[in-house]
């Protein structure tokens, strides 16, 4: 299986077709095999680059918690980018993912061509950001504690329901590919990553930096991150945003026909130079007292 290695720690990944490069990074509840719909799209005219995370299989699974945080994924993710020789890609993030692509091109921005940040921003808004971060260490407890990862109970959540009431057998499937993953590596990585990552309203100024053209996706069920994403959108001069209608965090698998369709006319957009940054200079209150 093809690996690459940093600080020790084997990162599994896999490499389809030919063309310029997409690189895909997955959900807390997902790993490489979520993006099988794209890649089966993409691989046709682009190179699609997956990776497992380290803490899920077959990516090395750390015993020590201090190999887990968020800059130590987004410097596995750098590395992936210089292990294959890709000076430049676009990015394709899905929440966990989406935050760390959003990272990619705010700390590393001569990385990023375009940017899909999907479903991003859970535990960011400010009202609920201690619950957030309390139960998520209290997820991390009960997966240690366990010692299995309860993918029934976290397919349930009420913005992961539906998936299960458009496509069952998808819903199954994630599930199962979710009840498989590491309890100590999805134990470690919701503590160092999830609950310990900044909110992302915290980083105005990085993200109205970002340079990289953004497609925000949220999905209009998904409360966690609807408010999130449209702040971002209001300051990013660089994003656009779509709302997905009555729709949950799992965009990529509950819809993956729009899903590809959406990327692959931003894409498209991007790279005809048709993706223009919006102008913030303008006083949004003037709106109504032009002649």
């Amino acid at each position: 299986m093809p690996h690459t290695e940093r600080d020790g720690v084997k990162l599994y990944f896999e490499d389809t077709g030919e063309g310029y490069p997409i690189l895909f990074l997955h959900e807390f509840g997902g790993d490489h095999r979520s993006w099988e719909h794209q890649v089966r799209y993409f691989s046709r005219r682009y190179r699609c680059v997956v990776a497992a995370a380290r803490g899920y299989p077959p990516s090395d699974v750390p015993s020590d918690p201090d190999a887990y945080g968020w800059e130590t994924s987004l410097a596995d993710a750098v590395h992936l980018l210089d292990h294959l020789g890709l000076a430049k890609a676009h990015v394709v993030g899905l929440s966990m993912g989406a935050y760390m692509g959003l990272m990619l091109a705010m700390r590393h921005p001569d990385r990023v061509s375009a940017l899909v940040a999907a479903s991003g921003g859970s535990g960011a808004y400010k009202p609920t950001r201690d619950a957030f971060i309390e139960e998520a260490l209290a997820s991390a407890e009960r997966m240690q504690a366990a010692g299995a990862i309860a993918g029934e109970g976290m397919g349930m959540a009420p913005n992961r329901i539906q998936l299960k009431i458009k496509d069952p057998k998808g819903w199954r499937e994630f599930v199962d590919h979710l009840s498989e993953h590491s309890a100590e590596g999805s134990a470690h990585t919701m503590r160092a990553v999830q609950a310990a990552r900044p909110s992302l309203y915290d980083l105005d100024a990085e993200l109205a930096g970002v340079t990289a053209p953004t497609l925000l996706m949220v999905g209009d069920e998904d409360d966690p991150c609807l408010d999130v994403n449209l702040h971002m959108k209001r300051i990013m001069p660089t994003a656009g945003m779509s709302v997905a209608p009555k729709s949950g965090h799992l965009l990529n698998l509950e819809d993956p026909a729009r899903f590809n369709a959406e990327i692959d006319a931003f894409f498209v957009a991007v790279e005809a130079g048709r993706w223009p940054e919006r102008d913030m200079s303008a006083d949004s209150a003037q709106v109504f007292d032009r002649d």
